[in-house]
């Protein structure tokens, strides 16, 4: 396949991915925000306690109600895309379509390794910091998943959170470097296209979420004070050298350090929030390592822009999602 026509099937894919996951929730800077007000969907009734079930709207917030019970599940996971384990069979039934939460997921099958008494996961495509705390709407319509945080409540021992990557633009990172690749006019197109008067765009959104998790942190202890907060990073995307897998995620050579920078800056912005609210960071980056999106099916925890597992395009796989639970797993117990 020559590049521009194999540039056109990577964009293809990665437009198709984003509208699965909903093309993210309102506008913002960085293409991650969201903003408040309520969605129009109607909450599916499943049974009372089970993931994405609910007994009454949650007040004040609108769209399909948290899961809850009196004071909160003794185990309740937040997060996005990557901790939702989107596209991975099977859906969790009764869950909104757009969060595409996976039964597959880290935090479910550490639930089940726990055998913890109570489990809700409110885990949702696409969620950024905003989503935590306000209804999440979906630029594609559908149902309208309450804030996240209200699932939280004081009889909640165990917390999952992973998020982050929404806020700094995960999405839009993705199509630019993808489509810029081809550009022979310089070696490194994607880190040009978020050089700002010689500032990196992307460095200064990791800077600015930081203070966004800080805050999600603060109201996860606010309303679960007696609980283990486990602040859960992001898994290793990239092979840690050589000149990656164009068949698989079509980057510029030269942007390769780049992106790994990005992802490890990232998790090292998560860590030391971690460290600031006193909760755990489970690190997924390390044990992931060998396991990027180069490397063959059946090893790989990330899949490409055409996965070769059930996964999203640039996502964790079902064996990702066992790696991470492993991770999160050993921090639990610890």
């Amino acid at each position: 396949m020559g590049q521009a026509r194999h540039l056109a099937a990577a964009t293809a894919l990665i437009a198709a991915a984003a509208l699965t996951l909903g093309a993210c929730s309102s506008d913002s800077d960085s293409g991650g925000d969201t903003g408040t007000g309520t969605g129009g969907g109607k909450a599916k009734e499943t049974a009372p306690g089970t993931p994405g079930s609910s007994t009454a709207p949650a007040a004040g917030t609108g769209g399909i109600p948290a899961p809850a019970t009196s004071g909160g599940s003794y185990y309740v996971a937040l997060g996005d895309s990557y901790a939702a384990g989107v596209m991975i069979p099977e859906t969790v039934p009764g869950s909104p379509k757009n969060c595409s939460r996976s039964s597959s997921n880290y935090a479910h099958l550490t639930a089940k390794q726990l055998a913890v008494p109570s489990f809700t996961d409110v885990t949702c495509g696409a969620a950024t910091t905003a989503d935590l705390g306000a209804p999440q709407v979906f630029k594609n319509g559908g149902d309208s998943p309450a804030a996240q945080f209200d699932a939280l409540g004081p009889q909640t021992k165990l917390v999952t959170l992973g998020i982050g990557g929404n806020d700094i633009g995960f999405g839009e990172i993705m199509t630019t470097c993808v489509m810029r690749s081809g550009d022979k006019a310089s070696p490194t197109p994607c880190k040009d296209a978020f050089t700002k008067d010689g500032k990196d765009v992307l460095a200064q959104r990791i800077k600015d979420t930081a203070a966004k998790v800080d805050a999600s942190l603060k109201t996860i202890r606010a309303k679960s004070p007696d609980a283990r907060v486990l602040l859960v990073g992001y898994p290793s995307i990239l092979p840690e050298t050589g000149d990656g897998c164009p068949a698989q995620v079509p980057i510029a050579v030269g942007d390769l350090d780049y992106l790994r920078g990005v992802i490890r800056g990232l998790n090292t912005m998560l860590s030391t929030s971690a460290g600031t609210a006193n909760a755990t960071y489970v690190d997924t980056f390390t044990p992931g390592l060998g396991h990027d999106v180069c490397q063959p099916a059946g090893t790989k925890w990330v899949e490409g822009i055409a996965p070769q597992s059930p996964a999203a395009p640039a996502h964790p796989n079902a064996l990702g999602q066992q790696g991470m639970a492993a991770a999160v797993l050993a921090k639990a117990k610890g």
